[in-house]
């Protein structure tokens, strides 16, 4: 794609938002694994312009800061007072020194807004040679819209508002979105004669038609066929609206691409999850962050993965993984618990009820139950029997325990890092390892089992487990020195 010879794109990002009632910017808010803002720049990038610049000013540090990390290149401006979309677009060209060519102006906080469709509307008011253009829409019910005024010629006279529209004029369902896309020469000319006569005191962006008019100027409009694309976000019940709908879309396109979603009403797929044709999720299944899922596997039900990757054939059932990488053909869960820098083989197991982190759980190798595993290395075809812990924390640092190819430990284990059980070794069940097994050996820490005869009757008398064992033993035994003395 060739960059767009002298386009700008200007998003709006300065509002307070304080509908959303949040000690976090409005623009800040996460839909789809992305800030709303993330969502509008990643669409301005689609038009490859020559630059971008987003207008901060309420919380200016945090917005700027996450626009920088998001998008190095992006020119910040500052709008030190919000007084309107005119003057947010004046402090933008200041910023920039002075636009060119075209420029499209957008809002952060419309996160379904697609790069394809600024693309066209950009390619449209281009091919036209239009001073100004709007991007608007036609819908069922304009209520409560600003409308857009067409002469007999299809040109754009005026948008009025509803509270200022005739009955006739409320009528029209052409509405105006808000995006605008301007020749940045009529742009830089009809910047200083806005003013702001009006009731909030504030310059409006959409005075620049009516000026554009009076110049004898050509104004259009370019309706888009999905009006919910060009839809912001003002409280807490839109974003959530906004972010099922962008779920919804999400998930649709997947199943498209040849993904099937047993129950798409409770599946939830990040903006920037990647999946391969034939993935199956099950209902109840997030996929957040920058989760990659390859063919074949199956995900879910009742599944959380965020910032994962998971491997071909993979079955991850009723699992909680974050920043974790799960081999081809591994089987996880179900309730298990994947914290960063887990690693899982090939054919590898991480069973019910397991937790691990920062583990590298080697091809072919099983931790099946009711274990943590926690700064570890297991080797090839290694078995971990159920129960054992990883000991990794003496209280002030962190150690590791690496345990070889195909050695298999017994069950309800202790592993005091650090230690290294050597290559085919194994360790009986029970066993609190402190010291390092070599290869090939077996390992036991506990003594030799005594049986106290008696037990149960002579110190538990009249209770149920003594009445168990006295009519199992068939007499009540006398008491003898061992009973005695434990």
């Amino acid at each position: 794609m060739e960059q767009t010879a002298g386009l700008t794109v200007i998003v709006l990002a300065a509002g307070g938002g304080t509908r959303m009632k949040s000690k976090t910017m409005k623009v800040l808010h996460p839909i789809a694994g992305r800030s709303m803002i993330g969502h509008v720049l990643a669409a301005a990038q689609v038009l490859e312009p020559e630059r971008v610049i987003a207008v901060v000013g309420h919380q200016r540090e945090a917005v700027g800061a996450h626009i920088s990390e998001l998008y190095p290149d992006v020119v910040l401006a500052v709008q030190e007072e919000q007084r309107g979309t005119g003057d947010a677009v004046r402090a933008a060209v200041e910023a920039a020194g002075g636009v060119t060519g075209t420029v499209v102006v957008a809002y952060g906080d419309t996160p379904l807004l697609r790069g394809e469709s600024l693309r066209a509307f950009a390619a449209e008011h281009d091919a036209a040679q239009r001073a100004v253009s709007i991007l608007s829409g036609i819908v069922a019910d304009p209520f409560g819209y600003g409308r857009v005024l067409r002469n007999e010629e299809g040109d754009v006279e005026a948008i009025v508002e509803e509270k200022d529209a005739t009955r006739a004029q409320r009528e029209v369902r052409e509405i105006n979105s808000g995006i605008l896309a301007f020749d940045a020469e009529f742009l830089m000319a009809a910047l200083p004669r806005l003013g702001n006569d009006n009731s909030k005191g504030e310059y409006y962006l959409t005075d620049t038609i009516a000026l554009a008019r009076e110049d004898g100027l050509t104004v259009g409009a370019h309706p888009i066929d999905d009006v919910m694309q060009t839809e912001g976000v003002n409280d807490r019940v839109q974003l959530a609206r906004l972010g099922a709908e962008l779920n919804r879309r999400i998930v649709e396109g997947w199943m498209r691409e040849g993904v099937s979603v047993m129950d798409p009403a409770t599946t939830w797929i990040d903006a920037d999850v990647v999946l391969a044709p034939d993935v199956t999720i099950l209902p109840g299944t997030q996929l957040l962050g920058a989760t990659v899922v390859a063919t074949d596997a199956v995900i879910g039900p009742d599944s959380t993965l965020k910032d994962c990757e998971v491997g071909a054939g993979a079955r991850v059932v009723r699992t909680h993984g974050e920043l974790a990488v799960i081999g081809d053909e591994a089987n996880v869960g179900p309730y298990s618990y994947l914290r960063p820098g887990t690693n899982l083989g090939a054919r590898g197991k991480i069973g019910g009820f397991v937790e691990t982190k920062n583990a590298v759980i080697g091809d072919g190798a099983k931790v099946p139950h009711l274990s943590y595993v926690g700064d570890a290395e297991i080797g090839e075809g290694a078995n971990i029997g159920a129960g054992t812990i990883f000991a990794n924390y003496d209280g002030v640092a962190k150690h590791r325990t690496k345990v070889g190819k195909h050695a298999k430990t017994g069950s309800n284990n202790t592993f005091v890092a650090p230690v290294e059980i050597g290559d085919g070794a194994g360790t009986g069940g029970g066993t609190v390892v402190r010291q390092d097994v070599p290869p090939g050996a077996l390992a036991v820490s506990a003594g030799p089992q005594r049986n106290f005869e008696g037990w149960a009757v002579a110190k538990r008398p009249g209770t149920p487990q003594a009445e168990a064992a006295e009519a199992a033993m068939g007499t009540r035994p006398d008491d003898d020195d061992d009973v005695a003395e434990s």
